[in-house]
């Protein structure tokens, strides 16, 4: 079940990591990078943050809300991650306000922002985007060809220092922000704009990396 207004007490202890996105649609992306971040970083769960509409991305072609959540929850298919359209209840629409609702309303889970090498890329674009990585450890999925330019961006450089290796990932979610990783784990190519580009419907294939 996706979190709700009593989820706290069942968050207290537990390492989340947080994948937001558009999730239009969601695909098998979405699903490979949340079981990489389990193993890891050992978390207990990953949730999908369906945004009711990003910011970055035009309302148009955006398919409604309740439809993409509930084609999230059949391409997740995995009893740890946990598909969840709580932006609409908490009315927040960027990261860094999601990310302050959440520290608020479950001050004893330990979680952890996943993202790709594209959106480090352009995370200074995003709303008050410093907050995001002073509130919550960010761990980067390597997404081709993408990673040279996202760690000499912007974002990388700003935050060279509180870099952590791969070695000490599974401290990452106990590590005091900011504190960042990247993996450069080999991700499958597929996205969600090239699976609307080719008209496909349903649940795809598993396999792919995320967008956000």
């Amino acid at each position: 079940m996706p979190p709700g207004p009593y989820a706290g007490p069942r968050c207290a202890g537990l390492r989340i990591g947080l994948l937001g996105g558009s999730f239009n649609p969601a695909h098998a992306g979405h699903r490979h990078v949340s079981l990489e971040a389990l193993q890891l970083l050992g978390l207990d769960q990953v949730w999908w943050l369906v945004s009711p509409q990003n910011p970055l991305k035009p309302a148009e072609g955006m398919a409604p809300l309740d439809e993409r959540v509930a084609a999230a929850r059949a391409v997740a298919d995995h009893p740890a991650i946990v598909v969840t359209d709580i932006e609409r209840t908490l009315g927040t629409r960027y990261t860094a306000d999601t990310l302050a609702a959440f520290r608020r309303r479950f001050p004893r889970a330990r979680f952890v922002w996943l993202m790709g090498a594209d959106n480090l890329g352009q995370v200074p674009r995003w709303r008050h985007w410093t907050r995001i990585f002073e509130t919550v450890p960010v761990a980067i999925f390597d997404r081709r060809p993408y990673s040279l330019r996202a760690l000499s961006g912007q974002a990388a450089r700003r935050y060279a220092r509180q870099r952590i290796g791969s070695g000490r990932a599974r401290f990452l979610a106990e590590a005091e922000p900011p504190a960042w990783i990247y993996f450069h784990t080999r991700l499958h190519p597929a996205s969600a704009t090239a699976i609307r580009a080719a008209g496909r419907e349903g649940p795809p294939e598993r396999g792919s990396t995320h967008e956000r």
